[in-house]
C-alpha cells in the first residue's frame, strides 16, 4: 500500500465489466479510498432494439454486477442519473449529426460530457479528487511544460486513446487510468486472482443506445415521419441518376448494404443533404489525400507553430497512416496523408499521434481532394 495515497479518493466508474472492477480493484490496492458508480444514461423504453439490453452497459445486470464487485472490495457504491445530461449531450446530438448527413462517434461526446464532465462534478459533491476508468490509455504530467499528455495503452490491441482526444487538461489532471499498462489477459487474471465475479465477463461492442446496432432503426423511431419524408432520393453513379435510396441519413460513406445492384462493387462515396441525394462508386473512388478537422483538442503539447510530421487515424479501428497536420487556427487543421486514406467521413474523428504520445484530435468536416 502506498501511505502518499491513503488519503485520497477516487470515484472509480463502474460499468459491471471486467476492467472497471480491475481498476478499482487496483486503485484499493495502490491505497486509494476508492467509492464505486455506476451511470445511468437512458431508458431501454426510450431507445428501443431491445436485444438482452438487462447484460449492457446500463442494464440491471450491470448494476447488479456492479454492485456484486464492490461488495466484494469492501467499497461503497452508487448509481448515478445521468440520463437528462446524456439524452441532450449525446443522443440528440447523435440524431442531429445524421440528419446533416455525418456520422457520428456518439462516444467521444460521451466521454467529454458524461463521463469526464457529469462524473467530476458528482467527483466533487462526494469530495473525491480523482476519477478513473476501465480504459486502456496512460496519462503523463510532462514536467517543463506541467501539461497533461495522453498516450497510448502499452497494450496496443485494446488502446482506447482515440476515444479521449476531446478531454481538457483540467480532466486530464484529476484522471486516473489503472489499465494502461497492462494487457486484456492480464486484467483478466488479475480479475480472477481477486475472485471478482466478472472476471470471465464477455465484453460489449456496441453504442450503447443502439443495442441492436441498427441506427436505421433508432433514427426512424426517434424522428417521427423521417423515411416518410426523405425516401425516393436519388442515387448518383457518374452524374447519372441510377436509383432512389431509404433517405441520406440512413446511409454511411463507405457502405455498402442497401443501394442496388450494378454488377460490380458499389459504395456511398458522397452525401449531399439539401438534395436528398447519395453519390456511389466504386472502391477506388473511396480513397482521399487530405481532410479538414475542427473543434481540434491540440493535446498535452499544445498547439504548434508550423505543420507537424505525425501518424493518424480517421476512425477508431483504422490504421494509423504517416501524413502532415497544418494547423489552421486554434479550432481547426488540415491532415494531408502520404497515401490516400479509405473512406474518410465527416462527423468521425481524426486523431494523431507522435509516437505513443497524442498530440491532438478533431471532428472531420470536410474531405479535400
Amino acid at each position: 500500500m502506498s501511505l502518499a495515497n491513503t488519503k485520497k479518493t477516487v470515484l472509480v466508474a463502474m460499468s459491471g465489466g471486467v476492467d472497471s472492477s480491475v481498476s478499482a480493484a487496483l486503485l484499493l490496492e495502490q491505497g486509494y479510498h476508492v467509492i464505486g458508480v455506476t451511470m445511468k444514461t437512458y431508458e431501454f423504453d426510450d431507445v428501443g432494439g431491445n436485444v438482452d439490453n438487462e447484460t449492457s452497459c446500463c442494464g440491471l445486470g450491470a448494476v447488479h454486477d456492479a454492485r456484486g464487485v464492490a461488495a466484494q472490495l469492501g467499497i461503497p457504491h452508487y448509481v448515478v442519473d445521468f440520463r437528462s445530461a446524456f439524452e441532450r449531450a449525446v443522443i440528440n446530438n447523435f440524431v442531429e449529426e445524421y440528419l446533416e448527413g455525418r456520422t457520428p462517434n456518439p462516444c467521444i461526446n460521451c466521454n467529454r460530457e458524461i463521463k469526464w464532465g457529469e462524473l467530476l462534478r458528482k467527483a466533487d459533491s462526494l469530495g473525491a479528487e480523482y476519477i478513473a476508468t476501465g480504459h486502456y490509455a496512460r496519462i503523463h504530467r510532462d514536467e517543463k511544460t506541467g501539461r497533461y499528455v495522453l498516450r497510448r495503452a502499452v497494450y496496443a490491441p485494446k488502446d482506447q486513446s482515440y476515444a479521449l482526444w476531446s478531454l481538457p487538461q483540467e480532466a486530464l489532471a484529476r484522471t486516473l487510468f489503472p489499465l494502461g499498462g497492462l494487457s486484456k489477459p492480464e486484467v483478466r487474471a488479475r480479475a480472477a486472482q481477486y475472485g471478482l465475479r466478472t472476471a470471465a465477463k464477455q465484453e460489449s461492442f456496441e453504442i450503447c443506445f443502439v443495442p441492436d446496432n441498427r441506427y436505421d432503426r433508432f433514427l426512424r423511431e426517434r424522428v417521427a415521419g423521417l423515411e416518410q419524408a426523405l425516401a425516393g432520393g436519388e442515387v448518383v453513379l457518374e452524374g447519372r441518376v441510377v436509383g432512389h435510396h431509404a433517405g441520406y441519413p440512413f446511409y454511411t460513406i463507405g457502405q455498402r448494404r442497401g443501394i442496388g445492384a450494378f454488377g460490380r462493387k458499389m459504395y456511398v462515396t458522397g452525401i449531399d443533404r439539401t438534395r436528398n441525394r447519395i453519390t456511389i462508386g466504386p472502391d477506388g473512388d473511396l480513397y482521399r489525400s487530405a481532410l479538414r478537422v475542427s473543434r481540434v483538442n491540440w493535446g498535452g503539447a499544445g498547439r504548434p507553430e508550423e505543420p507537424v510530421q505525425v501518424e493518424a487515424k480517421v476512425r477508431y479501428k483504422d490504421e494509423l497512416a504517416r501524413g502532415t497536420v497544418v494547423p489552421l487556427d486554434a479550432n481547426g487543421a488540415i491532415i494531408r496523408f502520404e497515401n490516400p486514406k479509405r473512406a474518410i467521413t465527416p462527423g468521425q474523428s481524426a486523431v494523431w499521434y507522435s509516437g505513443d504520445t497524442l498530440l491532438g484530435g478533431g471532428i472531420i468536416e470536410a474531405v479535400l481532394d
